[in-house]
Order: structure tokens, then sequence, then C-alpha cells
């Protein structure tokens, strides 16, 4: 273990000083998103007032407004940069240092990506999450979080990241075959938007394809972790969609190795 970490921790310095490198791109992608939860909010202000109920597919206006903001926010940490990143280094030739390091291929880009997400969860997900339980102690009357349940929340978050992580790493691979993935990256996406619950809840499809796509893996991305943290899943269902995250974090990273495998027999090195 010692002899792993300090071979891979330079990889996290890296990610903390890449991240440190761009404050102005970092700040502006901040209010971008900021600004995208309060335009969300105000198009679900105007759903639930034409609705008339004060209550609409199990979700308040309260819960929407967290939904909102919890899913942004487990956004920062689940996201993961590793098509992106694979795909440039195979567009600009840099993928060939990378092969010939006596490293792990993945575990590289995983770590570099630890070390940005540190800075994400100290400077932006702690002070906006105390944010969120501050407005539902002003909304509710009373204290609303539950470090039992933070817990299987973060638990999920983790689980989310590392299927995230891999499922993308999986797609960058493509690079090898197709040369560049700026344009897939960006149907992918925004594929993944909607078909994990991030921009419409899945609570609000109809019954059959709710169904389908909580059994998806696509739903472990955000809309698991988010419903964890705001008590609509049982103990039993909870411990259910764990296990499902779970699985198809294994399943995604043998997948992974499987064509990573397959890919390095057609590398073709641009640039390089």
């Amino acid at each position: 273990m010692r002899k792993f970490l300090k071979t891979y921790l330079p990889f996290t310095r890296a990610g903390i000083h890449g991240a440190t490198a761009y404050r102005a791109n970092f700040i502006a992608w901040f209010i971008g998103d900021i600004m995208y939860c309060f335009v969300m909010y105000y198009v679900w202000r105007a759903v639930f007032a034409s609705s008339g109920s004060s209550t609409f597919n199990g979700f308040s206006m309260t819960d929407m407004v967290v939904f909102l903001f919890v899913t942004n926010l487990t956004g920062y940490l689940t996201e993961s940069d590793g098509s992106f990143a694979v795909g440039e280094e195979v567009r600009d030739g840099n993928i060939a240092m990378r092969l010939i390091k006596p490293v792990s291929f993945d575990m590289t880009f995983l770590f570099n990506e630890l070390g940005q997400k540190s800075l994400t969860f100290t400077l932006i997900f702690v002070p906006m999450l105390a944010g969120v339980e501050i407005y539902k102690y002003f909304t509710y009357g009373r204290v609303m979080f539950s470090i039992g349940t933070f817990a299987l929340y973060m638990l999920s978050v983790a689980m989310s990241y590392m299927f995230s992580f891999y499922m993308n790493v999986c797609f960058g691979f493509m690079a090898f075959f197709l040369k560049n993935l700026w344009g897939f990256n960006i149907l992918k996406s925004s594929i993944l938007r909607f078909l994990s619950g991030s921009v419409i809840p899945l609570a609000f499809m109809p019954d059959t394809l709710r169904s389908v796509m909580e059994w998806l893996p696509f739903s472990s991305l955000s809309y698991t972790p988010v419903m964890i943290y705001m008590g609509k899943y049982s103990g039993q269902e909870a411990a259910l969609r764990l296990m499902l995250q779970f699985v198809w974090v294994i399943g995604f990273y043998i997948i992974s190795k499987i064509i990573l495998s397959a890919a390095l027999k057609h590398v073709t090195v641009q640039g390089g």
C-alpha cells in the first residue's frame, strides 16, 4: 500500500495544481452552474403553479429546490473527465508517453481527478451543502440533517464517481479507434444528464419507463445518491440501490480492462 500511494499520490498533487492554475475558469464554471440551478428553480416553480397542487409526483416545491441544488453538488463530485482526457491524449499524441510509464494506465487518470475533487469538495461542496441544510432548517423549522443518511449518501457518491470514472474511461478508449471524441463527448453528456435523472427526476417518468431507467446504470450517477440524501428511499431500498451501484462499478471496471486490452492493439499516435 505504501508503494502504491508513493507511486500515485504525485498524480493527485498534479490534479490539485492543475485545478488551481486556472482559477478564473473554475469560478466561471461554478457561477454558470449556480445560474442554471436558479433558472431551473423558476421553471419548476411555474410547473408547480400550473399543477394547482402543493405536491407533484411525491415532490413538494421545497423538495424540488433541494433536489436541484443537491443534484448539482453531487455532479461536482461524481462527474469524470476520463473520456475527454483519454481522447485528448490520443489526439495530440501524449498517450505514447503515458503508455511507456511503469504505472497503471487508469490509475494515473483516477488519482489526478481525485486531486481536483478534493478541492471541489472543500471549496464548493461543503459550503453549498451547508447552505442547503440552512434552507431546510428555515423551511421546516427544525434541523433535518442526519449523520447516518449523510454517510449513506457519501458512500453512494463514492460508488457513483467510480462508476462514472470507469464508464468514461471505457468511452474514452473509443478514441483509439475514432481518433477524436469531442463531438461524441458532448452527445454523451447530454444523454447522460437525461438518463441519470439530473434534468427531470425519474419519479416524474411514466411508471414503466421509470422502472427500466432505475435499473439501468445511469441512475447511479446522481439520482440514487440524491434520493438517499433526501430520504426518499427506505432503508431496504437504499441498500438495494447501493448494491446495484456496486455491481455496476465492478462490471464497468472489468469492461474497461477488456476494452483497453483490445484498444492497445490499435494504437496510432497522432502528432507523436
